[in-house]
């Protein structure tokens, strides 16, 4: 055995211990930069920025570790002409060693106004799973893994979920179920096909304005899981002349993160982030990346003095 073939049995075997400590706590694909579209766990939020938004999120998880996490993401979402209805797409690419997965939702929302600031938005999502497995590819690490089942080609299953949004034009809570049923997952750790539970997500931000030219926005993410420790992200981002946004997060017991970005336009939003793990495993990757772009296309009836900040 080489010395290349003893560092891929390394990288594979890290992957596993690093994904068997959140099998069952962190089986959806996560953001460091949830905030910007929160559409991604909630359908409720579809249609709440009074325009039609598109959003497109890559993140590549643990750099330079073999078969480690990368996650594309592609939404859309507007209100339903003047009605209180809203409606969104996504689709989400997630690749983690030999298994590939697609997700399409379709959500929707109804929104009731709870006074002069406030709006209460119900969202329900529906959404078609495809799991790919490639057992095959195992004999590159090791030759009998991959004698141990058949390859899994676009495995099929539904699923639906739900969620409440409370919003302002300076605050926001959320509260969602994106995933109601079990359905199948690969197993990195024991090289089998598992079921997903559902995930519970809460998340909240709002807005400071310090002074007219610096506002100040903390935000918090917390998942929940059966038979998993509650994890929750914590993030403070400063917005400068409604143009510049830097902020740091911490991943609770995870990571620590970096974030910036850029407001080229009242319509157009680009971001950066990157992860630094604060576990073991930082000593055997490079961090994490995300990249994302938001193109809000605004109808006549939206008027907003800043461009939206969640």
């Amino acid at each position: 055995m080489n010395y290349n073939s003893i560092l891929k049995k390394v990288g594979l075997c890290l992957v596993c211990l690093a994904t068997a400590q959140q099998t069952f706590g962190q089986q959806d694909p996560q953001y460091t930069q949830y905030m910007y579209n929160p559409s991604n766990v909630n359908p409720a939020y579809a249609g709440s920025t009074g325009a039609l938004s598109l959003f497109g999120h890559y993140r590549a998880q643990w750099v330079g570790l073999d078969g480690a996490p990368k996650t594309a993401h592609l939404s859309a979402h507007s209100p339903i002409g003047d009605s209180k209805l809203g409606i969104g797409g996504t689709f989400t690419n997630d690749k983690l060693g030999v298994m590939t997965e697609n997700n399409i939702s379709l959500d929707m929302s109804y929104t009731i106004d709870v006074n002069r600031d406030f709006k209460l938005a119900f969202g329900v999502k529906a959404t078609a799973n495809l799991l790919d497995v490639e057992y095959d590819k195992l004999h590159a690490y090791d030759p009998s893994a991959a004698e141990l089942a058949n390859n899994i080609k676009n495995k099929f299953n539904p699923n639906v979920g739900a969620g409440l949004y409370l919003y302002s034009d300076k605050a926001y809570v959320g509260l969602s179920v994106p995933n109601f049923l079990t359905t199948d997952r690969y197993d990195d750790n024991e090289i089998t096909v598992m079921s997903q539970k559902a995930h519970f997500y809460l998340m909240g931000g709002y807005v400071f304005e310090l002074n007219p030219s610096l506002k100040f926005k903390p935000a918090f993410l917390a998942k929940a899981v059966s038979g998993a420790p509650l994890q929750v992200d914590l993030t403070a981002n400063f917005l400068f002349i409604d143009k510049f946004t830097v902020g740091a997060a911490y991943r609770w017991d995870a990571s620590v993160s970096g974030l910036v970005g850029f407001q080229v336009n009242p319509n157009l939003m680009i971001g950066y982030s990157y992860d630094a793990d604060t576990t073991k495993l930082a000593n055997y990757n490079s961090g994490s990346h995300e990249f994302f772009l938001k193109f809000d296309i605004f109808n006549h009836k939206t008027k907003l003095n800043t461009p939206r900040f969640f």
